[in-house]
């Protein structure tokens, strides 16, 4: 089953606690932490990550702490999951690993559609999406993305 970590799925949650409070100058970790109900700890390794590729600006001193580096509306689900846990795909192939038996798979050019279809879905929705509901279209869309094959019976 593929899912993304629970850490990624945090830092989705810190990261729309930023994009739905627009006009506050920044957030201190221990805020966060409170708005969001996650640990400390949790919140403070995310926001150094998100931070280290990114997607935050931080700044210290009375008034410091963290806020995003660019508007919320140009940050993608895509490129945080990618900040955290690396390129989105959901197997290894066509991405950096090269697995033994790719010179001969069968079924690489469709995990390659596949791959593509999800990221392609990522990529267009953005941190500003994830601070209110989808409409019930987007899901249809998003599904219609993936091409169903049927074989003949």
């Amino acid at each position: 089953m593929f899912r993304m970590t629970k850490m990624t799925d945090y830092g989705i949650v810190l990261l729309t606690q930023f994009a739905a409070h627009e006009d506050r100058p920044a957030f201190t970790a221990r805020e966060l932490a409170h708005d969001t109900r996650l640990p400390l700890p949790t919140v403070g390794k995310l926001l150094k990550q998100l931070s280290h590729g990114g997607l935050l600006a931080s700044q210290r001193g009375t008034r410091g702490g963290y806020s995003l580096s660019r508007p919320p509306r140009e940050i993608t689900i895509a490129s945080i999951i990618a900040t955290l846990e690396g390129p989105v795909s959901i197997t290894e192939c066509g991405g950096s690993v090269r697995c033994e038996h790719e010179s001969f798979c069968s079924t690489k050019p469709n995990w390659q559609i596949i791959n593509d279809a999800i990221r392609a879905s990522l990529e267009g929705l953005t941190l500003a999406d994830m601070t209110r509901p989808l409409p019930p279209r987007f899901a249809a869309a998003s599904a219609a993305a993936l091409p169903v094959h049927r074989s003949p019976a």
